[in-house]
């Protein structure tokens, strides 16, 4: 899968869906960012998002999901003024795993549904049994199969998203299936990140669904209290549940997270002034 770019002004945008997914999750919430002027780059990172033919062995490390990330990050500092980076479920995850290496370097963050622990009112009763699979071969044996609600409140899209994972292995909400070696290297990534959360400084605004049912709010709060950002903007949403740039609360998303680019973007033009 091909990178995609939508080109607006000097302030760039870096969005990253979420684990075996793609762009496709975050397109709402891409246009609105267009629309408001920034340049938004949606990368694919081979081996952590969906590609069509990947099998579990095609999984790759956290840290290669991370350099590439901040390879992609360069790329766009070298061409536009600044940049800020965004991301859904594990891409949020990830996200704090950049901004940890470079510091004040990002302009802001949009954390969205950030996962630093499975443990939403969906996850399956036996997922704490995950770790036994972990060893060969058995890694390369199974797969999570998403079923509903697919993180979705609503209904219709709830509907449409079953009728495209009955007869294709991706719909707008990721793979039909999650690899195990892709779950185990997301959870190697989350400690990692929950070690790193005092480094962070970037100015953050953090949105999650009361409801999500797959990371509760817990892992927002654990940002929220940990994070080393000095300005953390925290916003919790009543009418989604995971998925939230594409359900019911897709153009609060939208709008809260262009307010706070927006906002950090004059605070910042300010202090340069003074």
């Amino acid at each position: 899968m091909n990178p995609i770019r939508l080109l607006g002004g000097e302030h760039a945008v870096m969005l990253i869906h979420g684990l075996q997914s793609s762009p496709a999750e975050l397109l709402p919430l891409a246009k609105r960012l267009h629309q408001a002027g920034y340049t938004v780059h949606m990368p694919h990172i081979a081996g952590y998002g969906f590609m069509h033919g990947d099998t579990p062995r095609s999984v790759t490390h956290w840290q290669d999901w991370r350099t590439k990330a901040l390879k992609e990050f360069r790329m766009l500092q070298r061409q536009y003024k600044t940049v800020a980076v965004g991301g859904l479920s594990i891409g949020g995850t990830l996200s704090l795993s950049i901004a940890a290496e470079l510091g004040d370097e990002v302009a802001a963050l949009a954390l969205l549904s950030t996962t630093l622990w499975y443990d939403g009112w969906s996850i399956p009763w036996y997922r704490f049994m995950l770790p036994l699979g972990y060893s060969w071969p058995l890694r390369y044996l199974y797969t999570y199969r998403e079923d509903e609600p697919f993180g979705l409140k609503n209904p219709l899209l709830r509907k449409w998203v079953a009728r495209e994972m009955s007869h294709k292995d991706v719909s707008m909400v990721g793979a039909s299936r999650l690899y195990l070696p892709g779950i185990q290297e997301a959870e190697r990534l989350i400690a990692s990140v929950k070690k790193s959360l005092p480094r962070i400084t970037a100015p953050v605004i953090i949105i999650h669904a009361m409801e999500d049912d797959v990371a509760s709010p817990r892992s927002a709060h654990h940002i929220v209290k940990h994070i080393g950002s000095k300005t953390v903007e925290f916003v919790l949403l009543h009418n989604s549940y995971h998925m939230i740039t594409i359900d019911n609360d897709r153009e609060q998303v939208a709008s809260d997270t262009i307010s706070f680019f927006s906002r950090v973007r004059a605070e910042r033009a300010a202090a340069t002034k003074c």
